[in-house]
């Protein structure tokens, strides 16, 4: 289908170029989209990065201290009073962490989203379910290991057995 012949007698010497708004609007946003979709899995793999880290700190703290878990479970400690001692050391960190990462998140977050036509603001509550997130996702990376290392038989870990 060619040009309007009402196009060819206003303007003959400029050719007829069109396009749909909808689709000048897609390619437009389309590298953000992909922008947010490459972010999302370099976040997840991330937090995988982060989470093998928390383990293997874990896993290296029990190692190196397991005669003293061995020792407490012989005088009378529960399995809940000895994670907790792991627990406390590494949530101090992870929290310390947030806190620190947060107000570096939301200036850059901000930064990025003042550049789009309307513009937004991140609510607190953005944050604060982030950091429950993180903190429910370390408890969960170190309890693992140290329940495991709390229910094991003391006298293997003080080397009697």
């Amino acid at each position: 289908m060619g040009p309007d012949p009402k196009w060819k007698t206003l303007a003959p010497q400029c050719p007829f170029e069109y396009f749909f708004l909808d689709e000048a609007i897609d390619n437009q946003y389309r590298s953000d989209a992909n922008f947010g979709r490459l972010f999302f899995y370099f976040g997840l793999f991330a937090i995988f990065i982060s989470c093998m880290g928390l383990l293997g700190l874990t896993l290296f703290n029990t190692y190196k201290k397991t005669k003293e878990i061995g020792i407490r479970k012989v005088l009378g400690a529960g399995v809940f009073s000895i994670v907790h001692l792991f627990l406390k050391d590494f949530l101090k960190l992870v929290i310390v962490a947030f806190l620190i990462a947060a107000p570096v998140a939301r200036v850059l977050m901000n930064k990025w989203l003042h550049e789009f036509a309307y513009r937004i603001t991140i609510s607190w509550w953005v944050f604060a379910v982030s950091g429950h997130t993180v903190i429910l996702l370390a408890f969960v990376t170190i309890s693992f290991q140290t329940i495991k290392a709390a229910l094991a038989n003391p006298v293997k870990s003080l080397g009697a057995g």
